[in-house]
């Protein structure tokens, strides 16, 4: 046998004997309600993670949330999550994070043939806050604490929101998430509404809360009575991992995250707002060391 045969052969045993950080891995991905942002964005990444590391595909979880979700995390019902930045940092536990992924945009709906235009104007009125343990129920309840807003409140998921908007069982209600949100652009399509702006309310919701940040929702998104963009608030999404996760399987899976991008951006145009740039800003979460490595073997 040549010696440059034997050489090849060892390359080769060489290889074969070494295994994949995520070889074997199973991975249980909490998300959100079926056919939310979260959820959607969950089950590519998971279809996405099996094809280019070859790992079993994670099963994917569906939650009523950010804090149902990171309850899972913390008491190892979960090892990836999907998490409002704010919840996550109510709720600290035995995680951290993998990036920063988009910001989740508050909307404020109401009947555009009512009295109601603004968030004053919901006190005594009938407001769905959202499903209980989600994210936006945390936000809603927050907003209308600091402005001393005394609604009747009930808890209601995004669908039957919209619904019981239709029937007039509700005044408004309220909703965290990406734009567009399908189910907000079919109410709109099927119903006059209007957003809600926050641009007097900003100042002292960041006084108490500064996580949150305030962005314009653009005319464009929505089927809606507004005459101009709706500003609103704003709160970071994160892509949180349990500390148990080993570092060189959160390293791989980092970087997958942002080779999957197109991917995720087929099933929502929320992913489009991924960027490697940014995605390190999980702070006061603080990034896990596989990922912390990853970031920094891209000079970031």
């Amino acid at each position: 046998m040549s010696r440059k045969l034997v050489v090849l052969l060892l390359v080769v045993l060489a290889l074969t004997g070494c295994t994949s950080p995520t070889e074997g891995l199973r991975l249980r991905i909490a998300t959100g309600f079926e056919g939310g942002v979260y959820n959607k964005l969950g089950s590519a990444l998971a279809t996405e993670w099996a094809t280019q590391l070859g790992m079993p595909r994670p099963e994917v979880l569906p939650t009523t949330g950010s804090p149902d979700n990171i309850e899972r995390l913390s008491s190892g019902a979960a090892d990836i999550a999907f998490s409002a930045a704010d919840v996550a940092i109510d709720q600290r536990g035995n995680f951290s994070a993998l990036a920063r992924i988009y910001d989740d945009y508050l909307h404020v709906v109401v009947r555009a043939d009512g009295l109601i235009n603004s968030i004053a104007d919901l006190k005594d009125k009938r407001v769905a806050i959202g499903a209980r343990e989600s994210g936006v129920a945390v936000i809603a309840i927050r907003l209308l604490s600091v402005l001393n807003v005394n609604s009747q409140t009930v808890n209601l998921g995004l669908r039957d929101s919209s619904t019981a908007l239709k029937e007039g069982r509700i005044d408004a209600f309220f909703w965290s998430g990406g734009l567009p949100t399908d189910e907000i652009v079919q109410l709109g399509d099927a119903a006059s509404i209007r957003l809600l702006d926050l641009t007097e309310n900003m100042p002292a919701i960041r006084a108490r809360y500064d996580i949150y940040s305030a962005a314009a929702i653009p005319l464009s998104v929505y089927h809606t009575t507004n005459s101009k963009a709706v500003t609103t608030l704003v709160v970071p999404n994160l892509l949180l991992a349990t500390d148990r996760l080993p570092v060189d399987a959160a390293k791989v899976l980092t970087q997958g995250i942002f080779e999957a991008q197109k991917q995720l951006a087929s099933q929502s145009t929320a992913a489009n707002s991924i960027d490697i740039r940014t995605a390190i800003e999980t702070q006061p979460i603080p990034l896990h060391e596989g990922a912390l490595q990853f970031y920094r073997d891209r000079k970031l």
